[in-house]
């Protein structure tokens, strides 16, 4: 293998890992206040809106529900407007946080509403505020199963990094097709391949290990 090709696939990484970091936090940004809104604004919950959580939960699930190619494709106005373009690596961070923000809304909605309802009320009932529930028992009690989301949702962010190098976003996949596929360079495709197996590998590992750790301080404290 050339130094040439080389320097292109660690290009690619990079650019791949930039994608995923950027559109990762940026969906969590936007995902984790709304997951916690929608699992608190339920008639006869902390913030009851009913009627806004139905309207951001039909959202939510349209969102979710669109295959991810098609989200691209059909949101390519306004990936212009936000990065100015609709191919390269900055304006493929765009539908990848679009894909990501319901998909972490849901985690954190789901992780935030497995907490034992017994603590909401033993901090209801000593005057604190929703707010305060919210910051002091319900984000911290869900915290290992938001970070156990956050890694999958990651994990889904480097299979979704791929997928936008059909349409010219970069990164490993756009490499994988221009050169594995385009130049009948099966060698390529296959270390395109290994290294999204190894980021995947790495992505969960941590994960997992990040999440086991908050459990035991959490069961200790």
């Amino acid at each position: 293998m050339s130094p040439e090709l080389i320097r292109i696939i660690i290009e690619a990484t990079i650019d791949t890992l930039h994608m995923v970091l950027v559109a990762g936090g940026l969906g969590t940004l936007f995902g984790l206040p709304l997951g916690v809104f929608l699992a608190t604004s339920k008639r006869d919950e902390l913030f009851p809106a009913p009627a806004l959580n139905t309207v951001l939960g039909v959202v939510v699930n349209i969102t979710r529900s669109t295959p991810f190619i098609i989200l691209v494709v059909a949101i390519v106005p306004f990936t212009r407007l936000i990065a100015g373009t609709s191919i390269g690596t900055a304006a493929a961070i765009v539908p990848l946080t679009v894909a990501a923000t319901p998909f972490i809304a849901r985690i954190v909605e789901g992780a935030i509403r497995e907490v034992d309802q017994g603590l909401v009320e033993a901090a209801r009932a000593m005057g604190a505020t929703p707010l305060q529930i919210v910051r002091k028992v319900l984000v911290p009690e869900a915290l290992p199963a938001i970070v156990l989301g956050l890694t999958l949702a990651a994990v889904s962010l480097l299979g979704f990094s791929a997928m936008v190098g059909a349409v010219g976003g970069g990164g490993l996949g756009d490499l994988g097709i221009r050169y594995g596929y385009q130049r009948f360079m099966p060698e390529v495709m296959a270390i395109v391949v290994a290294v999204l197996v190894i980021l995947v590998q790495s992505v969960q590992t941590f994960g997992d290990a990040l999440a086991r750790r908050l459990n035991k301080r959490l069961r200790h404290a």
